[in-house]
């Protein structure tokens, strides 16, 4: 008799494990520092986007990864609307090969949170009374990857 399959519990438990246990937005800001005399100008504003994601492990197994907006539109160098958000996601990851632990923070988890971003960052905007900004969608494999490359050494881009 084979005992194989004996301790089936035991196998299970070194199951790799990828859960979203909550997304929810962390932060978010608005300023008008101009308002409402830059709200008279006919220009149209320079509009500048930076993303960034971040990663920490929060327990055993448990990580929160965060992505970050900041929209900043101009005109004339003087500030039109300035917005901050940051959308967090946490997952249960385990039983995970190190090998792939930084694509998985690095490029899927940030995948499933920016949709989130996108939604609230438009929103905000929007409701602030400017046309919505649209972020656009965001290959996070390149931006892994040139994160890796900037790192330099190849192991962990996404800290």
């Amino acid at each position: 008799m084979s005992d194989s399959n004996a301790n089936p519990s035991a196998s299970a438990a070194s199951e790799p494990v990828f859960q979203i246990q909550r997304v929810y937005l962390k932060e978010l800001s608005l300023e008008q520092p101009n308002s409402p005399a830059i709200l008279l100008e006919q220009q149209q504003p320079a509009v500048d986007i930076k993303l960034n994601v971040e990663t920490a492990q929060v327990v055993e197994g448990i990580f929160e990864v965060i992505v970050t907006a900041t929209v900043q539109t101009l005109i004339n160098e003087k500030t039109v609307f300035l917005v901050e958000a940051r959308q967090a996601g946490i997952f249960e990851i385990r039983h995970v090969p190190d090998d792939q632990m930084g694509p998985i923070l690095g490029i899927a988890c940030p995948q499933i949170v920016y949709p989130y971003l996108r939604g609230n960052v438009a929103d905000t905007i929007q409701r602030a009374g400017f046309p919505p900004v649209h972020l656009t969608e965001i290959n996070f494999q390149a931006m892994y990857q040139q994160q890796l490359e900037a790192a330099g050494n190849g192991e962990k881009a996404v800290a």
